[in-house]
C-alpha cells in the first residue's frame, strides 16, 4: 500500500520511520517532507496551509492512506475534505480538530463534561481582560485561543504583565497575527505530562507517556519553544495513575465528543498537568506531539499502520500495541538564535557517525538537501532519539550520538530528562 504523510517536521520523519516498518507498506510519501526524509521516502512539494494545494496533490497520488502530522490542515479541514473524495485518512475532522485549534472551545468543552482544568476567563477584548485578572492570583497564564506552534502561552508574574501580555495577543504584537479571543487561566504548579491516545471515535487506546521540553534554556528557563527534547519512560505514570487518566480524561472526552455529533478519530493528546489536586488538562492536541512522537514511535513494536487504519474502521478494541520496555530519549539540536531569528543553508556533518551508534535514530525536522548536502532549513533542525532499558542509558546514548553531529551555531540543551533524573537522586 501507498502512505502519504503530510508534514515536514520530526514528527513526520517518525511517523515516515515508523510507517517504512510496515511489511504492508510499498511505498511512503512525503509532502513536503524534508532532508532526511527525502532518503528514505519519495518527497513532493506541496503547501500545507492550502487546502487546494494538499487535495491536489492527494488526487494525484490516490494514496491507500494519507496521515496527517500538522495541526494546520486538521483546522482547514484535509480530513473532512479527502473523506469526501473517497481517501482514507487518519487525523480528526475540521469540528472535531476545535479541541486545538481553539483554547476557549476545549475549555468550555472541559467544563461541559466536568473534566478536571484550571480554572479560566474566556475574554473578547482588552477591557474583559482587565475585569476578570482581578479574580487570579499571580502568577497567571495568557493564551492566544488560536493555533500559535507552540508559543501562545505566557506565564505573567503580575497583574501588570498579563494585561501587557493580553494586548500583545490582542494587537498582534506578540505572535504576528491579532487573536480575538484571549484566555487567562489559573498558574498549576506540578509536572507536566504528554498522554497521548488512539481513538476511533469510541474507543480510546493510551500510547506510551512521556515529558516534553518547552523551554529554550536549562533548567526550563527563557521562552517557549516547539519542544527542545523529550523523554519516555513507563515510571513516568504507574499503572493506577494512568488508569485514572483514561476513566477520567481521556475516555470522557472522546464519549463528549461523540455526544455533541463530533466524533474524534485520530490522535488525542492531553497535555496534563499532575498537581497536588490530581491531573489536570493543560491542552489538548488534535495529532501527534512533535517532539513527543520521536520518542514514543521508537519504543512501538507493534504496526503502526495497522494501529491508525483500525482507528479509521472503528475496530481500535480489537486492536493491542506492543511497547519495548524501558526508555527512550530525544534531544533536539537547533539553530542559534532559535526562537527568534536564525540562520538556514549551513551545512550539517557527522549525521551518519551518529546514525551507526547502537538504538540511536537521527530524525530530521528543518533540514534539506542542496546538491546532495543535508543543510539547515529551520529552527528545530535535528531530534537525536535513542532507546535503553533505563533512562540514563538512553540519555547516554543520545547525547553521545549529538556530540557527532556539527552546524554552526547549533544549539542543545543538556538537561533533558533532569526533573525524572533528580527524583531518582
Amino acid at each position: 500500500m501507498k502512505v502519504l504523510i503530510l508534514g515536514s517536521g520530526g514528527r513526520e520523519h517518525a511517523l515516515a520511520w515508523a510507517v517504512a516498518r510496515s511489511p504492508r507498506v510499498t511505498e511512503v510519501v512525503c509532502a513536503p517532507g524534508n532532508g532526511g526524509m527525502a532518503k528514505m521516502a519519495r518527497c513532493l512539494p506541496v503547501n500545507v496551509d492550502s487546502l487546494d494545494s494538499m487535495i491536489q496533490l492527494a488526487e494525484a497520488e490516490r494514496p491507500d492512506l494519507t496521515i496527517v502530522g500538522p495541526e494546520v490542515p486538521l483546522s482547514l479541514g484535509i480530513v473532512d475534505e479527502l473523506q469526501a473524495r473517497g481517501l482514507r485518512a487518519f487525523g480528526p475532522t475540521r469540528a472535531a480538530a476545535m479541541l486545538e485549534s481553539s483554547k476557549g472551545f476545549a475549555k468550555r468543552f472541559l467544563q461541559r463534561h466536568k473534566i478536571p482544568t484550571a480554572n479560566y476567563a474566556i475574554c473578547n477584548n482588552q477591557a474583559e481582560v482587565e475585569k476578570a485578572i482581578d479574580i487570579f492570583h499571580a502568577p497567571i497564564v495568557v493564551k492566544a485561543d488560536g493555533l500559535a506552534a507552540g508559543k501562545g502561552v505566557i506565564m505573567c508574574p503580575s497583574r501588570a504583565t498579563a494585561i501587557e501580555a493580553a494586548e500583545g495577543l490582542f494587537s498582534g504584537k506578540l505572535l504576528g497575527t491579532v487573536e480575538r479571543q484571549v484566555l487567562i487561566e489559573e498558574f498549576l504548579e506540578g509536572d507536566e505530562v504528554s498522554f497521548l491516545c488512539l481513538s476511533d471515535g469510541k474507543h480510546v487506546t493510551p500510547l506510551v507517556p512521556s515529558q516534553d521540553h518547552k523551554r529554550i534554556g536549562e533548567g526550563d528557563t527563557g521562552p517557549n519553544t516547539g519542544g527542545m527534547g523529550v523523554y519516555s519512560t513507563d515510571a513516568l505514570l504507574d499503572p493506577a495513575m494512568r488508569e485514572w487518566i483514561l476513566r477520567h480524561i481521556a475516555e470522557p472526552t472522546v464519549r463528549g465528543m461523540a455526544e455533541e455529533d463530533t466524533p474524534f478519530v485520530g490522535v488525542l493528546y492531553c497535555g496534563l498537568m499532575m498537581t497536588a489536586r490530581g491531573p489536570q488538562v493543560l491542552e489538548f492536541n488534535a495529532r501527534f506531539g512533535d517532539p513527543e512522537t520521536q520518542a514514543i514511535l521508537v519504543r512501538l513494536e507493534s504496526d503502526l499502520v495497522e494501529a491508525l487504519e483500525a482507528c479509521i474502521d472503528g475496530r481500535l478494541a480489537d486492536t493491542a500495541l506492543r511497547w519495548r520496555q524501558g526508555a527512550s530519549a530525544c534531544v533536539v539540536a537547533s539553530s542559534g538564535g532559535y526562537p527568534g531569528s536564525y540562520k538556514k543553508g549551513l551545512p550539517i556533518t557527522g549525521l551518519e557517525a551518529a546514525a551507526q551508534l547502537p538504538e540511536t535514530v537521527i530524525f530530521h525536522a528543518g533540514t534539506a538537501l542542496v546538491d546532495g548536502q543535508t543543510v539547515t532549513s529551520g529552527g528545530r533542525v535535528l531530534g537525536v532519539t535513542a532507546t535503553a532499558d533505563s533512562l540514563e542509558e538512553a540519555l547516554a546514548r543520545a547525547y553521545k550520538a549529538i556530540k557527532e553531529i556539527h552546524f554552526e551555531g547549533m544549539y542543545f540543551r543538556h538537561d533533558i530528562g533532569h526533573r525524572a533524573l533528580k527524583k531518582k537522586s
